[in-house]
């Protein structure tokens, strides 16, 4: 027997507030015991290498092997996957791995180059880095989309070693996944996941080089060893659970908000769905098809401890209030079904991506709209964006003076150097403009 625990809220309710923070305070902390298992991890393939991956891929990810070579998955096989997929799923992937790579084209940048106001030559250069790493989960369920949204902006900003590593230990049933890696043109593939997996790109082994960025969400023991590593490589973001807040009025189909809430809740435990509306009859009548699509889901059991432990209906009274709700939990996904959703657009500040309409399901942008579906979550929509090609991409700024604007600005810098006690600056100013003053002061 199934038990729902809805929750039901109302902004006009005299302690909401203390209930909206306790509800959206789902960050998913890394615990002490975590941080300690992955510091150990980290330490130990650090020091030992192939002798530490070789022991912690065969306690966790449950592979039989005998050397870490035959952890790589070559291109051979990965193509022979994709040529044994169905045609409809060749194509689905082809499309949205076509679809995905035009959006990040667009996201290229063009490098500055230009001469200001006295002629100094002023300019910034993009180029991408060399290496970069993708994590893909492999555990509760497969994730070529993953591959593909992780992997093709790498591909598109140039980036030359393009690494996926991915806890697979059955390739049949995770075939589409090595179609995608195919499809998304990796360069390496190897059969590894968890803290080790983030170690060994980090600070490679006698088999494993390192890369220069790891990239891709993963479970709280992946969150917390990228935390670990940063620094040591780029990371993009500590991944938290993936989260869905909609915002609909009374036009909206209470079947279609449901089925939308669970699509994320269905992801796992940890997972967030939160719907807001203006409509108290809305508000019951999604809460009843919640109920009745719980227990027809495959994975309804994943679904119903999301849905009772961390979903919410909010019942507001006007659309300002829905709007400060949203900017407050800055939501990974954010659908808005609205008669008129202009001023909602206007207005939010903090969400990872919007999704307009009654017929653009949060689904679409998972696989196949073509934006990333690597976004930021546990609030951090307020500070950062989903993964695109500038993440693969490094900026460096150039300066070019000639001795007259040098003779124009190099006073101030002189100035401002003296100001910060720094000699030497205003000395390496100070000797080109007046070359016999400085020596002699040098002497």
């Amino acid at each position: 027997m199934y038990k729902f625990k809805t929750r039901l809220l109302k902004y006009s309710d005299k302690n909401f507030k203390k209930k909206f923070a306790d509800l959206i305070h789902n960050d998913g902390k890394s615990t002490n015991e975590i941080n300690v298992a992955v510091s150990k991890i980290i330490r130990e393939i650090r020091e030992t290498g192939d002798d530490g991956l070789h022991f912690y891929v065969k306690k966790f990810d449950k592979i039989n092997f005998n050397k870490i070579r035959e952890l790589f998955i070559s291109k051979d096989i990965l193509k022979d996957a994709y040529n044994r997929l169905k045609i409809k799923e060749k194509k689905a992937l082809k499309i949205a791995a076509e679809r995905i790579k035009e959006f990040h084209k667009h996201q290229i940048p063009k490098n500055i180059k230009y001469k200001d106001s006295i002629n100094v030559r002023l300019g910034l250069t993009y180029s991408p880095i060399d290496s970069a790493g993708f994590y893909v989960p492999g555990g509760k369920a497969i994730y070529p989309s993953s591959v593909l949204m992780n992997a093709i902006p790498a591909l598109v900003a140039g980036v030359n070693r393009r690494v996926l590593v991915s806890p697979i230990s059955d390739l049949k049933k995770s075939s589409i996944v090595l179609a995608a890696a195919h499809v998304a043109n990796v360069t390496e593939f190897i059969c590894i996941g968890g803290a080790h997996a983030i170690a060994a790109l980090s600070y490679g082994t006698k088999t494993i080089l390192p890369v220069d960025k790891i990239v891709g969400p993963g479970n709280a023991y992946v969150a917390e060893a990228k935390r670990q590593v940063f620094g040591k490589v780029g990371i993009d973001s500590i991944a938290g659970p993936s989260e869905v807040l909609i915002l609909c009025d009374e036009t909206a189909d209470p079947d279609h908000i449901a089925i939308d809430l669970l699509s994320q809740a269905e992801h796992d435990e940890l997972a967030q769905a939160i719907l807001i509306t203006t409509s108290k009859e809305i508000a019951t009548k999604v809460k009843n098809s919640v109920e009745k699509f719980l227990t027809k889901l495959s994975r309804s059991e994943i679904a119903i401890s999301s849905w009772n432990d961390f979903g919410a209906i909010i019942l507001v009274e006007n659309l300002n209030q829905a709007i400060e709700l949203i900017n407050v939990k800055a939501p990974e996904h954010l659908q808005l079904i609205l008669k008129n959703t202009k001023k909602v657009i206007k207005e939010v500040k903090n969400a990872g991506a919007i999704f307009i309409g009654p017929h653009t399901p949060e689904a679409v942008g998972d696989y196949i709209a073509g934006p990333n579906h690597v976004l930021p979550t546990n609030g951090t929509a307020k500070f950062s964006s989903g993964l695109s090609v500038l993440d693969f991409y490094k900026r460096t700024t150039v300066v070019n003076f000639n001795k007259n604007n040098l003779n124009e600005l190099g006073k101030h810098v002189i100035t401002l150097a003296e100001a910060e006690g720094l000699e030497a600056h205003a000395k390496s100013i100070s000797i080109r403009l007046n070359k016999n003053l400085l020596h002699k002061n040098l002497d």
